[in-house]
């Protein structure tokens, strides 16, 4: 089978399978490294904390990406 058959066919299955034949592919070239992921585990308890004992405060997304796009529209 050729690579463009194997994509047309892919692209004939339904949305769920397409995503899981995705997600499939990302994961075999980016390779999960477990001592990153325990970084990143260890970041999020600390923030999740910070949040839950009131030391920073939560800002709203719409707010963050206002201020992003207004920064970088000049």
């Amino acid at each position: 089978m050729t690579t463009r058959k194997l994509i047309e066919e892919a692209l004939s299955l339904p949305t769920e399978e397409r995503a899981l034949i995705a997600d499939s592919l990302l994961h075999s070239l980016n390779k999960p490294d477990t001592a990153i992921d325990a970084k990143w585990t260890e970041v999020a308890k600390r923030r999740l904390h910070e949040l839950r004992s009131g030391k920073v405060k939560p800002i709203p997304g719409d707010e963050v990406f206002g201020k992003v796009l207004k920064r970088f529209a000049k």
